[in-house]
């Protein structure tokens, strides 16, 4: 069976490298786990902020305001 994994190499500033070091000991954690968890983070966010966008464009398009939307969403629910 294969890696489930793939190793990368990441450089960093010094302070930051501090940091995570500290977060380790802090929380118990590999450095690996650490940094993992934050691409998730930051990936999970960028897809939320290009569902926000797309959102946005269709409100537009379709001439609803942003005071409207929790109405609408609201009535949809009923």
């Amino acid at each position: 069976m294969g890696r489930t994994t793939k190793t990368i190499s990441l450089s960093v500033p010094p302070e930051m490298a501090e940091k995570v070091k500290e977060l380790m000991k802090k929380e118990g954690r590999t450095r690996s786990e650490l940094i993992r968890e934050a691409l998730r983070r930051y990936v999970e966010e960028q897809e939320w902020k290009e569902i926000y966008r797309y959102g946005e464009m269709k409100a537009r398009e379709k001439g609803i305001t942003e005071d409207q939307v929790e109405d609408i969403i609201d009535a949809r629910r009923k």
